[in-house]
């Protein structure tokens, strides 16, 4: 058989061709899916995505219950039920005509209304005493903070404002008529955290005792230096770290060198791999990923069949441990759902990405099946990324912190209020820092871990 050199060559070169645009049309793929959800996917953070498109898909439905839901109308508030009742007169004219008048009694119209804020100037005078015996004069302490300017109650305001509800130092200041000045608030906040520093080593070992543990972090900027944000939380316990790194020593402070009960729910950031704790791995992250590669190779059937298949699977999961079953029939669901993953992760494949898939399941199957055998472990890691969700406001406000003090000081407080916020049930998050700050102007020795709000039972 005759061999054509020239003929060789030019099907060399039609293959090198064919798979230089291959590797182009990929590379294109790529550079779109960036240009449309950002570097990392759609996984993403809001703020970093190039383009927001408005959703069109899911008109708005009109309000109002469910057909035959027993409604529930405003109450008419009595006049014993009013904190101020104010007289309104309608005089002896009428507006219309000017004529006379008759009285026909009166109607009652409810509101519920408030006083605008008010700064107050406090002088305390504090009577003395002298004790003949031990020959010492007596001065009560006043429930002021130790040569504090600024009163218990204005202080709790403004640290609950701020650190818990979000609100900037600049309306903070501006809130307080510019009485008081930014650095001033900025004072208040790290000399009410120098008090409540004791407290953190004693919830950060509360934590470590938790059965279900999540821990996420986002980013966060210091001093105009990038940074992250890390939280580790659980039902009864919020702990914020500010910090200039992503390192897994962070997680390492935390969890420390010794072996841990329960469960702990992450994404699959290898700075959590060294902690001696079983680890969940979030089905979230995991199910974003096979999206991705569903709409990355649309044209792929052996893609879709797989995304069609397996998605499905991820989100049951997740909703699974939420449905009003018992717990014989979460079990026998859980152990279904999880075969058929297993079936899904085992069958054959040939498409790189659906490899890459079943290698992830495959590599980590001791970290992705704990809710299976206890319904107490969701599958998700949504605690902590709800958690998170003021922090990345904040940071789009406030733009991080302005010194590792400032950072420090967050740190602190945030983890304070969040925790106790989360053992108040509904309490005033407000009057409860107000106490606290009270015990410890009248003690600055206590303890402020046990002024915290008894967890739960």
């Amino acid at each position: 058989m005759a061999f054509c050199e020239e003929c060789f060559d030019k099907q060399r070169k039609l293959d090198e061709l064919e798979e230089e645009v291959k590797r182009l049309k990929a590379k294109l793929r790529e550079e779109e899916k960036k240009l449309q959800e950002g570097y990392f996917g759609s996984s993403t953070p809001s703020s970093k995505k190039p383009f927001k498109n408005n959703n069109t898909n899911n008109p708005k439905k009109n309000g109002g219950g469910v057909k035959g839901h027993i409604g529930y109308g405003r109450r008419k508030m009595e006049e014993e039920e009013a904190d101020i009742v104010e007289n309104i007169y309608i005089g002896n004219k009428c507006p219309h005509c000017n004529g006379e008048l008759e009285k026909k009694g009166t109607v009652n119209r409810g509101v519920i209304d408030s006083e605008p804020a008010k700064i107050n100037k406090k002088l305390y005078v504090i009577e003395k005493g002298w004790c003949p015996i031990c020959k010492k004069t007596i001065i009560p302490k006043p429930p002021v903070l130790n040569k504090s300017l600024y009163g218990n109650e204005l202080t709790a305001e403004k640290i609950v404002m701020h650190y818990g509800h979000g609100v900037t130092v600049g309306t903070v200041e501006k809130i307080t008529e510019n009485i008081i000045s930014s650095g001033s608030i900025y004072n208040i906040f790290h000399r009410v955290a120098s008090y409540l520093l004791p407290a953190i080593p004693k919830l950060i070992e509360e934590y470590r005792q938790e059965h279900v543990k999540h821990a996420d972090e986002t980013g966060w900027g210091t001093d105009g230096e990038s940074g992250y944000a890390w939280l580790f939380c659980s039902k009864n316990i919020s702990i914020f770290q500010f910090e200039n790194t992503r390192s897994g020593k962070i997680p390492q402070g935390i969890f420390g060198n010794k072996e841990l009960p329960g469960v702990l729910l992450v994404d699959r950031y290898a700075g959590y791999n060294k902690t001696l704790c079983r680890i969940q791995y979030c089905y979230a992250h995991l199910l974003r990923k096979i999206k991705d590669l569903g709409k990355e190779f649309m044209e792929d059937k052996e893609v879709q069949n797989f995304v069609d298949s397996f998605a499905p699977l991820l989100s049951e999961a997740m909703h699974l441990r939420g449905m009003k079953i018992t717990d014989k029939q979460y079990y026998k669901r859980a152990r279904k759902i999880k075969n058929k993953i297993l079936e899904l992760i085992n069958a054959p494949a040939r498409h790189f990405g659906i490899k890459e898939i079943q290698l992830i399941f495959k590599e980590n199957e001791k970290r992705l099946y704990h809710w299976v055998s206890d319904r107490k472990i969701p599958a998700e890691n949504n605690r902590a990324e709800r958690e998170l969700r003021p922090t990345v406001i904040a940071r789009k406000i406030s733009f991080g912190s302005q010194s590792e003090k400032g950072a420090s000081t967050r740190s602190i407080l945030m983890t304070i209020l969040h925790t106790a916020e989360k053992r108040l049930n509904g309490q005033s998050l407000k009057k409860w820092f107000k106490q606290l700050l009270d015990q410890i102007a009248l003690n600055p020795n206590i303890d402020p871990y046990s002024l915290l709000p008894a967890r739960p039972s």
